[in-house]
């Protein structure tokens, strides 16, 4: 089973005092790429988080949300912002200096002043964080990989495709390629004969150019190997380990098999139909791009 390296789940977790929401989205990448964005309060467990991540997506630019709220039962703790209440202590010292005022400053007045006491919310028990980061993270993963095996099975369905494509394709080459020495010496033979009267003609050297045209224009060896590389592609499609690497470099080798074929054909029909695989197995290593 192949999987696609795209993909987007979500996850959602209640404990004590908090609420946690995870969000994954993932694209390809040649590499394993996780980023984790996360409140201040999950700092220590990044280094978990991205460790989990990674041990089930091998591949991937992956990004990785957290968001926290505090629910109807979380705690809020009152805070004094010291660096403002300080500033207003002295301003307030400033003005009684320089106007006539009489009596100190009341505490009333201090706290009263805009954001000197603030409610933020307090520590929260690292078992109950973990607990739900756990859950929510694992739902998140789950949607994500089902997401990826739905994309990766369509991705499956048209390589097969374009791979039967192939094979008939190449099936036609192997039936259109022994033709083409025969038909070109028969055409030698025709000029020669036509020439016959004015040159005399050397049969062994004859036999030579033919030896070496035939040889020259040989892909049997590169028909079995392309043959054998699509044959191990294939078998990949069964595989429950990522294989977008191996499938990469199987489709370099096929590239190159048919780029030789390509380069000894002497006939326009055997072009024709090298250059229509061509186009199917770019087809299919576009689609390798995004597998894990």
């Amino acid at each position: 089973m192949i999987k696609s390296m795209t993909g987007y789940g979500k996850g959602q977790a209640q404990g004590e005092g908090l609420a946690l929401s995870v969000e994954i989205k993932s694209v390809n990448h040649r590499y394993g790429d996780v980023t984790i964005k996360a409140p201040r309060t999950m700092m220590a467990l990044e280094t978990e988080i991205k460790k989990g991540v990674s041990e089930k997506l091998k591949r991937g630019k992956i990004d990785v949300f957290i968001t926290q709220e505090i629910n109807g039962n979380g705690v809020m703790v009152p805070t004094l912002n010291r660096p403002l209440a300080a500033a207003y202590v002295a301003l307030f010292e400033d003005m009684r200096t320089e106007f006539p005022v009489d009596g100190g400053i009341p505490l009333s007045l201090l706290v009263s002043q805009k954001e000197v006491v603030t409610l933020k919310e307090g520590d929260l028990p690292q078992e109950s964080l973990k607990a739900c980061l756990d859950s929510a993270l694992s739902q998140a993963l789950q949607a994500l990989e089902g997401m990826r095996v739905r994309e990766g099975e369509a991705t499956l369905r048209d390589m097969e495709a374009r791979l039967e494509v192939m094979e008939k394709l190449l099936g036609a080459v192997e039936g259109r390629a022994p033709q083409v020495a025969a038909e070109w010496q028969g055409k030698l033979k025709e000029r020669l004969a036509r020439l016959a009267g004015d040159v005399a003609v050397d049969e062994q050297r004859v036999a030579q150019e033919i030896a070496v045209f035939a040889d020259r224009c040989d892909i049997s060896e590169e028909l079995v190997r392309f043959r054998s590389h699509l044959s191990q592609f294939r078998g990949l499609f069964r595989s429950d380990e990522p294989v977008g690497r191996q499938m990469d470099f199987l489709v370099q080798e096929l590239n190159r098999e048919v780029n030789t074929m390509g380069s000894k054909s002497n006939d326009a029909e055997l072009t024709r139909q090298v250059v229509a695989i061509k186009a199917e197995l770019e087809k299919v290593r576009e689609q390798v791009q995004n597998v894990e």
